[in-house]
């Protein structure tokens, strides 16, 4: 079940300016590095490939929950030359047990710690935000990369439900890590 807020703290996603990073709310013409991305071997983890029309479906949807919910993805970008870099963000879509910490970045961003500079923000944001103590990520098994990032940033491995029987759950104490 889906845990709404009691009250919706963000119609919008915030700006948060990290030493590398500006985190924004999603735009249109982000959409074609979410489409490149899904149609690529890459979103195999995401239960990809998908077709163009699958994969508007899931950006819109994300980027739906923030008048919503309150929360949901971020643009990364470059600050100073405004490169879309990839996405950082929380999800919970309908069938998701809690929100869920998740990113991703473009091909060229890879390897350079711009996915985990993205999410120590988000965690904070969310803990100063909404008093959380803790948030979850949901990764495929085979996703070794992912699994690996989630353990860097302070996460450790539960016996608990993710979005699928199959995930691999690394819980973030957001008290502690930050």
């Amino acid at each position: 079940m889906i845990s709404r807020p009691k009250h919706i703290v963000h119609a919008t996603a915030p700006v948060i300016q990290t030493e590398r990073l500006r985190l924004r709310m999603p735009r249109f013409e982000d959409f074609v590095h979410r489409k490149a991305f899904y149609a690529s071997d890459r979103a195999v983890w995401e239960g990809g490939p998908y077709a163009a029309e699958q994969a508007w479906r899931i950006f819109a949807s994300e980027v739906a929950q923030w008048p919503l919910m309150g929360f949901g993805p971020f643009s990364m970008e470059d600050p100073v030359t405004e490169e879309y870099l990839g996405e950082v963000g929380i999800y919970q879509p309908l069938g998701y047990p809690e929100p869920e910490l998740g990113w991703y970045v473009v091909d060229h961003a890879e390897g350079k710690g711009l996915a985990a500079e993205g999410a120590r923000a988000v965690m904070a944001w969310a803990r100063d935000t909404f008093g959380w103590d803790h948030i979850d990520n949901y990764i495929d098994p085979g996703n070794a990369r992912s699994i690996a990032l989630a353990l860097r940033l302070g996460g450790t491995l539960v016996d608990g439900p993710g979005a699928d029987p199959s995930d691999v759950v690394i819980r973030h104490h957001l008290r502690a890590e930050l």
